[in-house]
């Protein structure tokens, strides 16, 4: 029916028409409402809560799924197949010896402050992420720029010392987020970027809250969302009952693949079933006996059925991997074949290196449903081959980052790398696993030094191999993305080539 219009100097009274219809068999509300408009609010579930908010100070994935996209951006970004597109930067040219990049920058472009995005906005960034004071988790990203160049306001030019064949990659990632340079300093607690969202509050132990930033420089790619609301709940059970009570319209990232079948059938729920590049590795304190010696990580990785770790930790959903690779990588190889699970001839290499009794030591757990279970099921498959291990449960991120990533207190670890071909983390020094091998460092260095991406998948297969077959970690498997969705809510990324929640192109379907 559509709409009807009274106004003062209609004919017929209200009562008139009421009378009319009832005359009709028919029942009209004497203020008809207009048919229901399509919601523009979502609330999104994290399993963990960031610490902060600004990913360009600190390393958990967390910060970057909460702002990366929404309310940060950088010259370049990662779309959801992982591919890099121009962002702040409309284009760039490359010198043919790859030591110039010139960047075009956007005009008319500002941040939720007001303050204007420039080219000596883009220098305080780069030159805040590469100083000497930096704290910036990728702060070796810089290492190659040489100088930070800006012409006019609409052109910015980085001179490397060395060529860097992943630089516009890694310019996409959250710790390269432009910051103004006002703000810069409150990010943490009160972020402001140039993104389709403002940050409007952040409730600790409970949510973020998020605006359509009307303001947005690109237009066609505007928010359609006008409130999004970032809730965290650890717990899984309570994850499941969030969702089904309706309190929570998406979960991205479900933490309890066991109860994914609980959702089969839901009249308003979908499950969504997608890659990630989290690698689920078991690392070690390399430095420390008895992981000092090689032959003792290859036992140890022996000793491991991945198979039934994947099944037992996470309901078969994962797939195994023996390097710190996934499939989805460019150059991936399957390395599961090197140490495969053999607990008779695990043994046997503990006895040679001088272990006949197996050894103790403590894997330092963080409390995520994922590393408990994994946790669990290397204990007891350690056990067969003589090794005790003690399972030590640390809160994640605060005091895993303090005494596992900073402080290097720990024998053995369990976490998920979320990071995208992040293998160079094998050659950082200093890294909690302090792995240190020169030959794995120079292929990385190589990797770099050629823009050829045939050259460069050779390479990353090499680097593969040295690993898988060092067993600086215990390489275990990368989880898949677990989506669990109102069926209405569209554009949320299936896939996570990059850790992350973009909301710009979600939307209530009606």
């Amino acid at each position: 029916m559509g709409s009807l219009f009274l106004s003062a100097t209609t004919a017929l009274t209200r009562r008139a028409v009421f009378g009319l219809a009832m005359a009709a068999g028919l029942v009209l509300a004497t203020d008809l409402p207009a048919e229901a408009a399509a919601k523009t609010a979502l609330t999104l579930g994290m399993a963990v809560e960031p610490a902060g908010l600004d990913p360009t100070i600190a390393a958990p994935v967390a910060i970057g799924q909460v702002t990366w996209q929404n309310i940060f951006e950088g010259l370049t970004t990662i779309d959801r197949n992982g591919k890099v597109q121009p962002q702040l930067a409309e284009s760039w040219v490359i010198s043919p010896d790859g030591l110039t990049y010139t960047f075009k920058l956007r005009q008319g472009v500002s941040f939720h402050n007001g303050e204007a995005f420039d080219s000596s906005v883009a220098k305080f960034s780069i030159d805040r992420a590469r100083g000497a004071d930096s704290v910036n988790p990728q702060k070796r990203y810089f290492a190659s720029i040489d100088t930070v160049e800006t012409p006019d306001a609409t052109t910015l030019v980085l001179k490397l010392k060395q060529p860097a064949g992943s630089l516009l990659y890694w310019l996409g990632w959250p710790s390269s987020s432009i910051v103004a340079p006002k703000s810069a300093a409150d990010n943490k607690t009160t972020p402001i970027g140039t993104g389709p969202f403002k940050f409007v509050s952040w409730a600790k132990g409970s949510a973020v809250e998020l605006a359509r930033n009307a303001e947005y420089w690109n237009k066609a790619g505007a928010a359609k969302l006008e409130k999004a609301t970032f809730r965290f709940i650890a717990d899984a059970q309570a994850q499941a009952a969030a969702l089904k009570a309706g309190d929570v319209d998406a979960f991205p990232e479900f933490g309890a693949p066991e109860l994914i079948e609980s959702f089969k059938g839901d009249a308003r729920l979908e499950t969504v079933i997608g890659n990630t590049e989290l690698k689920v590795v078991a690392g070690m304190n390399n430095a420390k006996k008895p992981f000092d010696d090689k032959r003792v990580r290859q036992a140890l990785m022996m000793a491991v059925d991945r198979a039934s770790v994947v099944e037992g930790a996470w309901s078969g959903f994962g797939t195994p991997i023996g390097s710190h690779y996934t499939p989805n990588d460019r150059g991936y190889i399957d390395l599961t074949s090197v140490h495969p699970y053999d607990p008779a001839k695990a043994k046997a290499l503990l006895a040679e290196a001088g272990y006949p009794n197996g050894f103790s030591f403590t894997m330092k757990a963080p409390q995520m449903a994922y590393a408990q279970r994994t946790s669990q099921m290397l204990q007891a498959m350690l056990a067969e081959i003589g090794v005790t291990m003690t399972i030590e449960t640390t809160e994640f991120p605060a005091k895993w980052v303090a005494d596992v990533f900073k402080g290097g207190n720990f024998d053995m670890t369990i976490v998920a790398h979320a990071e995208p071909m992040d293998i160079d983390i094998y050659a950082r020094d200093p890294y909690y696993f302090a792995y240190k091998n020169p030959a794995f460092n120079e292929i990385l260095k190589k990797v770099e030094a050629t823009s050829d991406a045939a050259a460069q998948e050779k390479l990353y297969g090499e680097a593969q191999k040295i690993l898988a077959e060092d067993v600086p970690s215990l390489f275990l498997f990368v989880m898949p993305k677990l989506g669990v969705w109102d069926k209405k809510v569209e554009g949320l990324w299936a896939n996570e080539p990059i850790p992350s929640n973009v909301l710009a192109e979600v939307y209530w379907s009606e």
